[in-house]
């Protein structure tokens, strides 16, 4: 963002024009009749065409509004850190490197949806106090976003409330968020003394845990419930279908000596277990007490695909050889596999034979996982199934060779259920690239946009992504909305604009009591954070915050923690704070969706600082 500086030659027609344009792009954002790509595009051109034939000129004749500084969005530091991030974060995602971290959480909370929600946000909003919120919220987007297919939420319903509770413990340390720094570094240059890091911990406390009672219990009610039927159908894992599966217990499996409890293996949580094959005897449920799992059982059970995939991750000796040898047949790293479900027509040529003597795995290079029938449930060995018209199978194969069953007659693969298989070998390096891109940023060692970058470009060298997978996390939305929300923000500052409304709005309070001043003070500045950057508010509205105590007489730090509580209720826009684009993406939101849920934390936190700041501060009537 550029300095808070108003070029000499900005005109009044200059400066009316960009608030028409900051006024008419948030109705067109709001509304969302044109795309949101098109809107900030349409926005871009504009700001181009309109500074071109009206410059707005320096001291030196230079146009501060030229092209380079309209379309210095598209390099922006902050917007290249969000998009590497999202590389990062999709690698943790494909891998399925967050199951064990989600695991803990549900662990603890139980199927109880309130309590699992309420620890994995509360955790984010104490993390966010001490460290810098981006990570965090990046760390805990997979997390969340499989809590919430854990306790069968719509992570539409959560994602929304993960940003705003890192940006309330962002409130509340002077280290929290970059906008507290910036606050206490207007205060040292305008000769006063900075802001300790406990001074405001206490109001910040009060404003944060008041808005995380309002995002944990009223803001996942007002957004959209339609991400959750969407996941659903671009998530085939939610299916509830019901595969028959055949599983070989490995020598190297964990499985191995465990005993049903209640005709249940605790190893194989929502499996059932049809049938156990030992050697040539078949144990039929239910299953003895004393029963031992050996190496060389062969497990029939019934599983959708998700609790076959989680199981096989968890315990990846309890993969069926054919599956190993899939596995391993290019190494770890040089085949991307994928699952997918396939369905026989009725003229299929497959039909009435079982897969042995279809030889599935040789014909095809596809391993079948699991045949799904929807007329009975079958207690047999999968190899001995006879296949009928309208059977789906779970099948496991490189992604050259389930794109490859496009072309078979004998089969309809069926598109949309298609989905890379997360494996071990993977999820530890992502891991690893994940853990260490948190750690540089957070130690300071490096800034947050370097090893954000490099984690980028490790997950793709190192095979947990492919570049088609990386270019999938890139949200073109984001681009472009960022783009032009900085251009419109730059041209806002620059003409004078941003000054002239706080300057009209404050003059209007002109004779009020001091702390009817300080709570329209809060509430102007928490509006312009929302259309400005966080950090563009704190260096404009320091100075006249500290101006406004001067001439009431109150003490200049109150007008300055005002600052920083105000500029950090960046909850009404996407653009409003990093985090709220980090989770756009994934909680296909729309711009609308920002203002129904930010606007009335907004109001709440507005109450909180009006009611508590003046008595807190002794601040008279």
């Amino acid at each position: 963002m550029l300095e808070s500086v108003v070029a000499s030659s900005a005109t009044p027609m200059q400066m009316w024009v960009v608030l028409a344009l900051v006024a008419g792009s948030l109705v067109l954002y709001g509304l969302e009749r044109i795309s949101l790509e098109l809107t900030s595009i349409a926005l871009i051109a504009t700001l181009l065409l309109f500074f071109e034939f009206f410059p707005l000129l320096d001291a030196d004749g230079d146009n501060l509004m030229g092209p380079a500084t309209v379309m210095s969005g598209f390099a922006n530091p902050a917007l290249l850190t969000v998009l590497s991030l999202l590389v990062v974060g999709q690698g943790m995602v494909l891998t399925g490197g967050v199951s064990y971290i989600a695991g803990l959480i549900t662990e603890h909370g139980g199927k109880n949806a309130s309590v699992a929600i309420f620890i994995g946000l509360f955790v984010v909003m104490v993390m966010s106090a001490f460290l810098n919120n981006t990570p965090v919220v990046v760390i805990f987007i997979p997390i969340i976003q499989a809590l919430a297919e854990r306790i069968e939420r719509s992570p539409s319903a959560l994602m929304i409330p993960l940003s705003y509770a890192a940006i309330l413990g962002g409130m509340t340390t002077l280290i929290g968020s970059s906008t507290n720094l910036l606050v206490s570094s207007s205060l040292i240059e305008l000769g006063m003394p900075g802001l300790e890091f406990f001074e405001f911990t206490t109001i910040g406390s009060v404003l944060a845990l008041t808005g995380f009672v309002y995002v944990l219990l009223i803001a996942p009610r007002l957004l959209p419930a339609l991400a959750s039927m969407r996941s659903k159908l671009a998530n085939p894992d939610n299916s509830g279908k019901q595969f028959i599966a055949q599983i070989t217990v490995g020598p190297s499996a964990n499985m191995i000596g465990t005993k049903p409890v209640a005709g249940f293996f605790k190893n194989l949580p929502n499996i059932t277990v049809q049938m156990i094959v030992r050697r040539e005897h078949a144990e039929l449920p239910p299953f003895e007490d004393d029963m031992e799992i050996q190496a060389g059982d062969v497990l029939v059970v019934a599983a959708t695909r998700k609790a076959l995939t989680e199981a096989l991750q968890k315990d990846p000796g309890l993969l069926h050889s054919d599956a190993a040898a899939v596995e391993n047949e290019d190494g770890p790293q040089k085949s991307t596999q994928l699952l997918a479900e396939v369905m026989l027509p009725p003229g299929s040529r497959l039909i009435g034979f079982n897969l042995e003597q279809i030889g599935f795995r040789y014909q095809y290079k596809c391993l079948v996982l699991g045949i799904q029938r929807r007329s009975r449930m079958i207690r047999s060995q999968m190899t001995e199934i006879r296949l009928e018209a309208g059977d789906v199978l779970l099948v496991q194969g490189r992604s050259e060779d389930v794109e490859a069953l496009r072309t078979i007659r004998d089969v309809v693969l069926l598109e949309w259920s298609t989905r890379t298989l997360p494996r071990p070998f993977h999820a530890r390096r992502a891991a690893a690239i994940f853990l260490g891109v948190i750690a540089l940023a957070a130690t300071g060692i490096v800034p947050i946009m370097v090893s954000s970058f490099i984690g980028a470009g490790l997950m793709i060298a190192s095979g947990a992504l492919n570049l088609r997978q990386a270019s999938r996390a890139i949200d073109r939305k984001i681009v472009l909305l960022v783009a032009a929300a900085l251009a419109l923000g730059n041209a806002l500052q620059l003409t004078g604009g941003a000054e002239f409304v706080a300057d009209q709005l404050l003059a209007a309070t002109s004779g009020a009591p001091a702390p009817v001043i300080l709570s329209l003070f809060f509430l102007i500045v928490a509006g312009f954070t929302n259309v400005l950057s966080n950090n563009a508010c704190a260096v404009l509205f320091t100075p006249i915050g500290i101006g406004m105590a001067q001439q009431l007489g109150v003490p200049p730090h109150v007008f300055a923690i005002a600052v920083v509580m105000a500029a950090n209720c960046s909850f009404a826009s996407p653009v409003g704070y990093q985090t709220n684009l980090l989770v756009m993406g994934p909680g296909h939101y729309r711009f609308i969706d920002f203002l129904k849920a930010g606007s009335p934390l907004i109001i709440v936190l507005w109450i909180a600082f009006s009611l508590f700041a003046p008595w807190y501060y002794d601040i008279p009537f």
